[in-house]
């Protein structure tokens, strides 16, 4: 069949010389074509001048899916559809018109049940006589060699497409190749990279750095760690986790890398696959958030959480190297004033500018923290002992005394600082900030405006405050304070016109305890408040319980700054009222010249709503503050009383007995009676009537009791 296929037209057995050449020809390409046919892999197939198929081996039946006899005589173009036809068809025109061969190629077929493959060809004619009697064809399927080659195009386009960084190592983890997305990422380009070891091209991300003193440490860490990172991929096939890869400029980038071992059948890392995320825009979020965390709104400073982060740190130093540092506890003296003075803005404008002088007084490698409120702490690491400390609290404590500007006034404060050395004074957080509080805490106790190393002694002192403070607190919830009564009386009618409620402490292990063994740390420690509201309101009780006996007399009941600043006072003055049915006006409350001293539209505000209920407001221990007669003009008070200490001079030092006439002239200028406290003599009494004082109170009448003496009269 093949050889039939195969007669060329004109060559025929009679024709001779010429005919026995062509059957030559013709037997040497049927021996050759017999050859192919033992050679699966090769498709073989010839057609002549009119495009029909005159051979079509086995191979070509199988590849092309169309069986040898319904091949032939068939046009090559309706079995086999080539891709790019023009380019096919001028091929085979030229090789008819030439005669000569072109070179082998690559074409895409596409078959008759729609089905592609790809087919490497070549292409020769058949000549007679010098005249192309058939074009010969002999190809190869390649379509698996194709669909392997565009598998590995397509993944290189994947892979230098790929929107995350990717790196190929060897075994020796050397860069064999990198990505688009790495050269974006990283800022150097492959002949910078290519051949490198890729371990140098990593960092570990430090979030705590800013906290690190030891760079060297530091540095030795993030070496063993990379280690453990490589070591891990090539052992267990995978690592991933948060690196920085190093940037061409020298910074860093954070990224999520996924690190993946290449292995060969038989177990061998042969190479590497690195794929990188860019993780910054979440980085950046986590450090805000974690800044925001870890720093005072305020201020800026490092809070009590990044303190404590540094405060191990340098614990952890001390034990390693066995130096020192030095924490510095600062507490601003009456800074309470300026924000009740001025504002809270103010006082916020204030600690800002103190954050940054202390931040100018210090190192770099020192830490400055706000606790909150107005106390602060300063770590000074690597301390070369108490000299260095107290040279940097002077150099503090002078850079404080600066004026500072606030809401367009100038200020001034002073600041009291206690000092504990580690290892001497503590080594661990909770001792050396008790110390340093307790150091602080006797600044204060001498005088303000000065700094103090710890001692034993301090220690034991504070720590019987805190003991006081807890008892204090049992104390309110458990009922244990008293009110004692003493009696005001009247200089002309010889009558009791009010009692003044006193409070007292049955303290269960010390007995009887007076305000001045516990009224100060109450203050301090916030419980001035309730404390204050529980005397107010028991007064009121106690009060209407007399008068419903008969006794028309006021309550005099006294007040705290603190309490009288409360934004909740007026409710509680009428809660007290309306529980207890006190008259507004059997309550009359006394204030420190420091309260009316404030002289803002605060104050003037709650006077005014407690004259409006008809409460009287009088002024303690007059005499002793700083305020004077156009202030007193500003306030709705009703009394004025004279300080003991001015009393007691009548008789020690009579010059300074002439303050008595003279407040007595201010009040009669103001329209307010004058009351004298802590009368005891006789002398005394006579010397006050004398000079016009309107009331008195004092032992000369009556001391303080939980039952007074109402029926006492002028001696």
């Amino acid at each position: 069949m093949y050889k039939e296929s195969l007669v060329f037209p004109g060559a025929t057995v009679g024709d001779g010389a010429a005919s026995a050449t062509g059957f030559q020809a013709l037997d040497a390409l049927y021996s050759f074509v017999a050859a192919i046919e033992l050679t699966p892999s090769v498709a073989v197939h010839c057609q002549d001048r009119e495009g029909r198929v005159r051979f079509w081996n086995s191979t070509c039946a199988a590849v092309f899916g169309v069986p040898t006899p319904e091949a032939l005589g068939q046009p090559l173009d309706k079995l086999v559809e080539h891709v790019g036809n023009g380019d096919f068809d001028s091929m085979i025109e030229q090789i008819w018109r030439t005669g000569v061969a072109p070179a082998p190629r690559d074409w895409e077929v596409r078959l008759r049940d729609g089905g592609r493959r790809w087919m490497y060809s070549s292409h020769f004619p058949v000549v007679h006589d010098g005249v192309t009697q058939q074009v010969f064809c002999m190809e190869f399927d390649i379509s698996d060699r194709h669909m392997l080659e565009d598998s590995l195009q397509h993944a290189g386009r994947v892979f230098n497409n790929a929107h995350n960084a990717m790196l190929v190592l060897d075994a020796d983890q050397h860069v064999l190749a990198l990505n688009r997305a790495f050269t974006e990422l990283s800022g150097l380009q492959k002949d910078a990279v290519v051949g490198k070891p890729a371990p140098g091209l990593f960092g570990i991300i430090d979030e705590r750095a800013e906290t690190r003193t030891d760079a060297k440490t530091a540095a030795g860490a993030e070496a063993a760690q990379l280690r453990r990172v490589w070591h891990s991929a090539a052992s267990q096939g995978h690592w991933e986790g948060e690196l920085a890869v190093v940037r061409g400029d020298g910074q860093s980038s954070p990224v999520w890398l996924a690190l993946t071992a290449i292995r060969e059948p038989a177990g061998i890392v042969n190479s590497y696959v690195a794929v990188l995320t860019d993780i910054s825009e979440r980085k950046a979020v986590e450090q805000r958030a974690r800044h925001q965390a870890e720093h005072d709104a305020l201020t800026g400073l490092p809070n009590r959480v990044l303190f404590l982060d540094r405060l191990q740190q340098a614990l952890a130093k001390v034990k390693r190297q066995h130096n020192r540092f030095a924490l510095m506890f600062l507490d601003l003296d009456n800074f309470k004033g300026i924000n009740d003075n001025h504002g809270h803005h103010a006082g916020d404008a204030v600690l800002q500018q103190v954050a940054l002088r202390l931040t100018q007084c210090v190192r770099g490698v020192d830490t400055v923290c706000r606790l909150g409120g107005d106390e602060f702490v300063v770590l000074l690491a690597d301390s070369g002992g108490a000299d260095q400390a107290a040279h940097v609290a002077t150099t503090i404590m002078g850079a404080l005394a600066q004026p500072m500007h606030a809401s367009g006034q100038e200020l001034r404060l002073t600041v009291s600082i206690g000092i504990a050395i580690c290892p001497n004074d503590g080594e661990d957080e909770d001792t050396l900030l008790r110390h340093a509080d307790a150091a602080m805490y006797h600044a204060k106790q001498n005088g303000r405006s000065a700094f103090q190393f710890f001692s034993a002694d301090m220690n034991a002192h504070v720590q019987a405050r805190v003991q006081l403070e807890n008892q204090l607190r049992a104390a309110l919830i458990n009922g244990e304070f008293v009110l004692e009564y003493q009696p005001e009386i009247d200089m002309a009618s010889g009558h009791v016109v009010a009692a003044e409620a006193l409070i007292r402490w049955r303290h269960p292990q010390r007995g009887l305890l007076l305000p001045g063994d516990f009224l100060a740390v109450a203050e301090d420690c916030g419980l001035a408040v309730p404390i204050g509201n529980w005397v107010l309101h028991e007064a009121c009780r106690q009060a209407k319980v007399w008068r419903d006996g008969g006794l028309g007399m006021t309550v005099a009941v006294n007040l705290s700054a603190s309490q009288f600043i409360d934004h909740l006072f007026i409710d509680t003055v009428d809660h007290a009222l309306l529980s207890t049915g006190l008259p507004a006006d059997a309550l009359e409350l006394e204030v420190t010249e420091a309260v009316i001293m404030r002289g803002d539209a605060a104050t003037g505000a709650t006077m005014t709503a407690l004259t409006e209920r008809g409460v009287h407001l009088t002024v303690d221990d007059f005499g002793t503050g700083y305020s004077s007669l156009s202030w007193l003009r500003r306030f709705p008070l009703s009394k004025l009383k004279i300080d003991r200490s001015f009393v007691d001079d009548i008789v020690s030092d009579p010059n300074e007995a002439g303050m008595i006439p003279a407040i007595i002239a201010v009040a009669r200028s103001l329209k307010l009676k004058v009351l004298a406290e802590g009368v005891e003599t006789d002398e005394q009494l006579r010397f006050l009537v004398e000079h016009g004082c309107d009331e008195y109170q004092g032992y000369i009448a009556a001391p303080p009791a939980l039952v007074p003496n109402f029926t006492v009269r002028l001696r």
